[in-house]
């Protein structure tokens, strides 16, 4: 045998395609992640070991997730979207679920210091609150939105609420046919932190109605939030202290978004603990989705 005879590297086995075969396997994935009651963690660990599982998750099972923990949010924006794809992708909606975006300070709202994000334990979208987010004139729309994120600023200062949602079938909304109408300009400096896409502010748009800072417990006007191309919304806001006037929150709670209106505004409130307490899966008494960060039980 030639001394100087070069090897040949020995071609991979059958074994290690097998092996590779069976990690790849969507129908594996897919019941290893459903016993996992589909852990946000380690889905998002998953799809940082290489491109191929990222290409898998990306496809499959961030819609997967997206449907176990808010089965009619997921259904609804689903619905309408061509193929079943919505604006952004689902994992785009994923971390809309699970990630308070924070706060930089813009042109209209004002802080004395950006807040960073963060994942959240639990959140609860409503589209009966996204109606308080909406003009008369986009009405219409399907707006899912959070409860705020309370974010303690000090003792010299309220607490900052963050919060966000999407629209179902943006593209057709009558919120983009206004601001596409109206030739509202995109905003320079400010990005959409779950997908990266240009964002209209509402407030230089004009349509930020009253009834969206009484649904977040917040004075009118000391609020701010935005709608990117693709349907996003965030937002940040003041919240009011909670009132010690028990008669005023009695009245209150017994009102629902059709008493109010552009042209009408009261006092405000902070939506309370109570308001924000439901079972994973359920819906609230006034047909609120519900998105809870663990196991259904």
């Amino acid at each position: 045998m030639n001394a100087n005879r070069r090897l040949r590297p020995n071609p991979p086995s059958e074994r290690s395609d097998s092996d590779d075969n069976g990690i790849l396997n969507e129908r594996i994935l897919f019941l290893v992640f459903q016993s996992m009651d589909w852990d946000i963690q380690a889905l998002s660990s998953t799809a940082s070991v290489n491109h191929k599982l990222r290409a898998i998750v990306k496809r499959l099972l961030w819609r997967e997730l997206c449907k176990y923990r808010a089965p009619r949010m997921a259904a609804a924006l689903g619905n309408c979207a061509p193929n079943g794809r919505i604006g952004g992708g689902w994992h785009t909606l994923a971390k809309l679920m699970f990630f308070c975006g924070g706060c930089e300070p813009t042109r209209n709202f004002k802080v004395s210091q950006p807040t960073p994000g963060h994942l959240v334990k639990s959140s609860r979208f409503s589209k009966t609150s996204g109606q308080s987010f909406l003009t008369k004139k986009c009405r219409g729309d399907l707006l899912y939105v959070s409860d705020p994120c309370e974010h303690p600023m000090g003792e010299k200062e309220d607490d900052l609420g963050i919060y966000r949602g999407v629209f179902k079938g943006f593209d057709k909304s009558r919120t983009r046919a206004y601001l596409i109408g109206r030739r509202v300009k995109l905003e320079e400096r400010v990005r959409c932190p779950y997908c990266g896409a240009p964002v209209w502010s509402m407030t230089t748009a004009g349509l930020v109605p009253k009834s969206a800072a009484r649904r977040l417990g917040s004075h009118h006007g000391a609020l701010e939030y935005f709608v990117c191309v693709s349907g996003h919304m965030h937002g940040m806001c003041w919240l009011v202290p909670l009132s010690d006037d028990e008669n005023g929150l009695s009245e209150m709670n017994g009102c629902d978004d059709s008493d109010f209106d552009d042209d009408h505004y009261g006092g405000v409130r902070r939506i309370s603990y109570d308001d924000r307490t439901a079972t994973n899966g359920s819906i609230g008494s006034m047909g609120e989705e519900v998105v809870v960060d663990g196991p259904a039980k």
